[in-house]
């Protein structure tokens, strides 16, 4: 129970927020009458939070090394103009529009990477001038009005779903198939990774907790594919986000460039006698921030049909919470993909449940920030008990 006990006090915030993640979706289960867990619902969880999770994977690196960013809501907007003008107006197929805008977003996260990693000026004030300036281009491409509709390949980003080669009928079977393989291999990831720490004796969760958490895990997803099988499937935006979560995780904890984000956050000055080039590091997670920023806007667009003014609003600040709530520590140098989509999902999860119980938007917008206050302060909380 000792070995146990101090395993729970090392991974406290994120295991906490997935716990709380599940408490929550049960309260909100009960209080609508079954309604949240419904497939049809889930499949609208997924989708109604898609592009925010896909910034909250670019933002937990932000945070990481430090620095914030206030303008991916504003990028989002106009990136997703932009892909109205090339795909509506000059008629330009989806695919080379969809590598274009990526294309912006990258140029557009290197031009505010520039100012921050080798100009020095603070990230807060180099993004609210692009939270700013994105905007008003946003308004200039679209002059004030929306742009729609979009061709019918593009809208499958948001609105498609991964098609049964199977046959099923009435269940989605090649859905059920992606389970089964998601939860082999995520078996076997965690059976290496306990063997890999046998190996260096380091401390492991006992045979009967590891069991344990095996069986949760493979049926927890398989309950999930197969709730999704009962309605059309997985969404498509649902793989490009398992992609995502993936990748990035695994760069994140196995490359050398995911360690040097670690570093920069934890201590930059050290980072930098070490041989870390501190400033390219930043340079980078912000051109990487501009290309999911791109990538979001036009899941938000497909989802939409339509190129608007308004798009993007209070993005920024989502991400920011989902980061923050899953376990980013405000001083940088912590935090987890894994726990950014945790804290994307428990927004979502108490907006969607919110909504259905009928609160209105004043009060989800309050207990939103009340949720945020109390997972930055349990950080700070963490932070000053460990120096003591």
């Amino acid at each position: 129970m000792q070995v146990v006990r101090q395993l729970i006090q090392n991974n406290l915030r994120q295991s906490g927020m997935t716990i709380a993640l599940l408490l929550i979706i049960l309260l909100f289960q009960i209080l609508t009458a079954g309604t949240l867990l419904k497939p049809l619902n889930i499949t609208n969880l997924i989708l109604q939070n898609s592009y925010i999770l896909v910034l909250a994977i670019g933002m937990v690196l932000v945070i990481i090394t430090g620095h914030i960013d206030l303008s991916v809501g504003s990028v989002a907007a106009f990136v997703g103009a932009v892909s109205a003008i090339l795909m509506v107006e000059l008629s330009i197929h989806p695919l080379p529009a969809v590598i274009l805008c990526l294309l912006l977003g990258a140029l557009i996260g290197a031009w505010q990477g520039f100012w921050v990693a080798y100009v020095k000026i603070p990230a807060f004030i180099v993004t609210l001038a692009g939270m700013l300036l994105f905007r008003g281009l946003t308004m200039i491409v679209l002059q004030g009005q929306s742009i729609a509709p979009f061709p019918q390949e593009f809208k499958q980003i948001s609105s498609g779903f991964i098609p049964d080669v199977f046959g099923g009928e009435n269940l989605h079977l090649f859905s059920l198939f992606i389970g089964m393989v998601l939860s082999l291999l995520l078996v076997y990831k965690e059976i290496r990774g306990r063997n890999q720490q046998l190996k260096y004796s380091f401390d492991v969760l006992p045979i009967g907790f590891f069991i344990a958490k095996l069986v949760g895990i493979v049926a927890a997803i398989n309950w999930f594919t197969y709730i999704l099988a009962t309605y059309k499937g997985i969404p498509n935006v649902l793989m490009i986000l398992l992609v995502l979560i993936i990748g990035y995780t695994f760069v994140m904890k196995k490359t050398i460039f995911g360690r040097h984000i670690y570093a920069v956050g934890g201590n930059q000055k050290a980072a930098a006698l070490s041989g870390v080039k501190t400033k390219r590091v930043t340079f980078w997670v912000f051109v990487n921030m501009g290309v999911l920023a791109a990538l979001s806007g036009m899941i938000f667009a497909a989802r939409l049909n339509a190129a608007t003014p308004k798009a993007g609003n209070l993005f920024e600040l989502d991400a920011i919470a989902a980061a923050f709530i899953g376990g980013a520590s405000a001083y940088g140098g912590i935090g987890t993909v894994i726990g950014a989509v945790v804290g994307g999902l428990v927004m979502g999860v108490m907006n969607n449940g919110m909504s259905i119980v009928g609160l209105g938007v004043d009060w989800q917008q309050g207990i939103k920030g009340l949720v945020l206050l109390f997972a930055v302060a349990f950080d700070i909380f963490n932070k000053n008990r460990s120096s003591s």
